[in-house]
């Protein structure tokens, strides 16, 4: 089922009516309205998604006897009166998923917009958190609308709390409250409160009109009398401050563009290829997907749904608008605001650093260090282990001291981690960068026409001979096996002359530091996990190659080198696993971890060390602490977000939820994706394709190109452009790596949006 666009329209100006609670006069408040903008001369319509009761007792006959101008619907009606969530178990009929009410709302309000302008008024059950016949909340299940809102207030006594507390609730899942409506209760005043505190509050309308006659025990005479309570009702200068809001939010919607593109300096964007055309106005996001300005003028609704490709650069997890994590954000925000960290703690920084390490699972880890982000997490992880190597091997403090890593890394754009990585597009032309290390070629994996393949660069088959052809995926990561191979050996000589010719060189090296299994931004290079184990082995049993210093006795410190593991982008479930590591069968002795830490929503960075690491900066005097820091190390939104984040992803793997995946990768015991099997073994078949991996939540696929491969390729963008057109329906937003096309999936994408983009890429590699 096609992803579900938000309701915009010029034709139509559509608006949910929410109640602080029930009974407080929604259908009273919608029958004022309808009858206001029927006498205005459009056309109107009412919509109830949901109703339970007795069909002749429902909203939508009020509507129809007193608003007799307004087009009424229901699209799914209850007998029995209760919650939607239980009137609908006790119907004995199907219960419509989330995605079913919405996709029915919004192919209902696309044909009321294509009778031309008008109104429509959406009103919901209950209050603001009634849940829906799934049972997920109102103020949940609407959201992806973002339909604005009109509140109806509660009048009553407990009132002025109900309609905040509403207020609220929608405010924090993106829910623009555009009007607050009321009865004007003169015992209680409840308007006049709510009128000063919301006028505090960027100038909500707070608007009343007087309460609706007590009914009469005489059906007709109680007719007439609300007639003429309906007659005498003017809420005129109510639709027009709507009227000007809906004008407004298209006509800022429509200048972002333009307006970004003179004023907006882009992150890795050559701004000279920018324009209005090229950039994506995003109105708002909810799960998979934006909601995306619709370029096309000919399209009557102006919002399309986008998946989110890239997840937001690889930092997408939960899902957009989450509001699990939502409140926690606000409960932190609430609780502490910004707290400074240094020598001082609170609970969701300790909760966050226990729960890592734990999760972890490595003996070495003790210690946690706060950063913002992976680029400085992993700037904290170079001085960590060089102070570390330093110390033990008596070199000075100025001394030329590098890191051992691999090609194609890259670590993050500040220039302490830029200097990490090897000359490459990323930072050839940055003035103060100086490349500090060695960098070693190494085998890749990839599928290439149904098989999996060890590929060998050319200038290491003399000593590792050719590419090889392995069963199937879990034999890539079947260690146990293949360290007992000659190819594991092969590797083993290869580095270990290597690190013979850089010590007679005189280099000197300070730690090994890799991305487990990818490297992200390097090409999504899906590096033989053989290799890095035997990279760690051999770098681990040669400390006679690196340096002169004593051995550890302690077998949990390190030994040779500082091993560095930057998961920024490949750790917490990204690959299927808590940590990328265990597919290595090895642990580190610091790791970096970001993105998916807080699920999407907020920067944050963790870096974990072992306690011998964290010996190398105690001593009496203060210079030799680690001396790094920021304003909002730790700070508390952020970490009460991760917690959160951290444990809904355990407690999804706990539950099984991954279990389709799983079991369609089956006879791949060591490793699964969320990309079908039968996906990718045509992928790899395809004519275009020079491979491609699918693994957890990610998938590349490596292109032809005749010019060549690598950044500077363009093969990969025709391929983003088929994406980008879509289906007309909805689109897909990605990002490229040269020739390699690369999409990734969240933690909590559904199997059916999976099939549905699969289906959209196949699509493009035909073309």
């Amino acid at each position: 089922m096609a992803p579900v666009p938000a309701l915009l329209w010029r034709s139509l100006r559509a608006h949910q009516v929410y109640g602080a609670n029930t009974d407080v006069g929604k259908t009273i408040f919608s029958t004022i309205l309808c009858n206001a903008a029927s006498k205005r001369g459009d056309k109107t319509w009412f919509l109830k998604p949901v109703s339970t009761g007795a069909a002749d007792e429902a909203d939508g006959c009020h509507i129809q006897r007193y608003a007799p101008s307004t087009n009424h619907e229901t699209l799914f009606q209850y007998d029995i009166p209760c919650s939607p969530h239980i009137a609908a178990k006790a119907s004995g009929k199907p219960i419509p998923s989330d995605q079913d009410v919405l996709t029915k709302i919004y192919d209902t309000t696309s044909r009321y917009a294509s009778q031309g302008p008008g109104w429509l008024f959406l009103e919901t059950a209950g209050g603001v958190h009634s849940p829906g016949p799934s049972g997920t909340t109102q103020a949940d299940l609407y959201a992806p609308l973002r339909a604005p809102v009109i509140l109806v207030g509660d009048s009553k006594l407990g009132g002025i709390s109900q309609t905040i507390s509403a207020y609220e609730s929608l405010r924090m899942r993106g829910h623009d409250i555009e009007s607050i409506l009321l009865f004007q209760d003169m015992k209680y005043e409840n308007y006049q409160y709510l009128r000063d505190y919301f006028g505090k509050l960027g100038g909500i309308s707070v608007d009343t009109v007087p309460e609706p006659p007590a009914r009469l025990d005489n059906e007709q005479e109680d007719i007439e009398q609300m007639k003429e309570y309906y007659a005498s009702r003017n809420v005129d200068h109510v639709l027009e401050v709507l009227d000007k809001r809906g004008k407004d939010r298209i006509s800022r919607l429509e200048s972002m563009t333009s307006k970004a593109s003179k004023s907006i300096w882009y992150p890795f964007t050559q701004q000279k290829l920018v324009t209005a055309d090229t950039i994506s106005a995003i109105d708002s996001a909810h799960g998979d997907y934006f909601q995306v300005l619709n370029p096309s003028p000919s399209t009557p609704n102006l919002l399309q749904p986008a998946f989110d490709g890239s997840a937001s650069w690889w930092s997408q997890g939960l899902g957009h608008a989450n509001s699990r994590l939502t409140l926690a954000a606000a409960y932190a925000a609430g609780r502490y605001g910004h707290v400074m960290f240094a020598e001082a703690i609170h609970e969701p920084a300790l909760a966050l650093a226990e729960m890592l390490l734990k999760g972890a699972d490595n003996p070495r880890f003790s210690r946690v260090f706060y950063s913002d982000n992976g680029s400085t997490g992993c700037e904290v992880a170079v001085k960590m282990a060089l102070r570390a190597a330093r110390l033990r091997y008596g070199w000075g403090p100025n001394e030329n001291v590098h890191i051992l890593g691999l090609k194609g890394s890259y670590h993050g754009d500040t220039i302490g981690a830029m200097d990490c990585a090897e000359p490459c597009v990323y930072n050839e032309k940055i003035e103060w960068y100086e490349g500090k290390g060695y960098w070693f070629d190494y085998p890749t994996i990839q599928c290439v026409r149904g098989k999996w393949v060890v590929q060998v660069p050319d200038g290491l088959r003399d000593e590792l001979g050719q590419d090889s052809d392995l069963r199937s995926i879990s034999e890539v990561f079947d260690l146990e096996s293949r360290l007992n191979t000659e190819h594991y050996r092969k590797y083993e000589r290869y580095i270990e002359g290597v690190l013979s010719k850089l010590q007679a060189s005189g280099r000197k090296f300070g730690a090994l530091m890799m991305e487990p299994i990818i490297l992200g931004a390097g090409g999504m290079i899906f590096v033989d996990p053989l290799f890095q184990r035997a990279l760690v082995d051999v770098v681990r049993r040669s400390p006679h190659l690196v340096g002169k210093g004593s051995s550890p006795k302690d077998p949990l410190s390190w030994s040779g080198l500082p091993v560095i593991f930057d998961e920024v982008f490949t750790g917490l479930y990204r690959l299927g696993r808590f940590t990328a590591a265990s597919f290595l069968g090895t642990d580190a002795d610091i790791s970096v971890n970001a993105k998916l830490l807080t699920g999407g929503l907020v920067p944050l960075c963790t870096t974990m060390a072992s306690e011998s690491i964290f010996d190398a900066f105690v001593s009496d005097d203060k210079s030799d602490a680690l001396l790094h820091g920021h304003s909002y190390t730790a700070h508390a939104v952020g970490c009460q977000v991760a917690v959160e984040s951290v444990r809904e992803m355990q407690d999804m793997e706990k539950r099984g939820e991954w279990e389709w995946a799983e079991k369609d990768w089956e006879e791949d015991t060591q490793a699964w994706s969320v990309w079908s099997r039968e996906f990718v073994n045509s992928v790899s078949h395809n004519q275009q394709v020079l491979g491609v991996w699918a693994l957890g939540s990610v998938l590349a696929i490596s292109l032809r190109d005749e010019d060549g491969v690598g950044y500077k390729s363009l093969a990969a963008k025709k391929l983003q452009t088929h994406l980008r057109e879509g289906t007309g329906a909805w689109n897909a937003h990605s990002r490229v790596l040269g020739n390699v096309f690369y999409v990734m999936a969240s933690q909590k994408t559904s199997r059916q949006s999976l099939q549905e983009l699969q289906g959209l890429l196949l699509g493009a590699l035909s073309k």
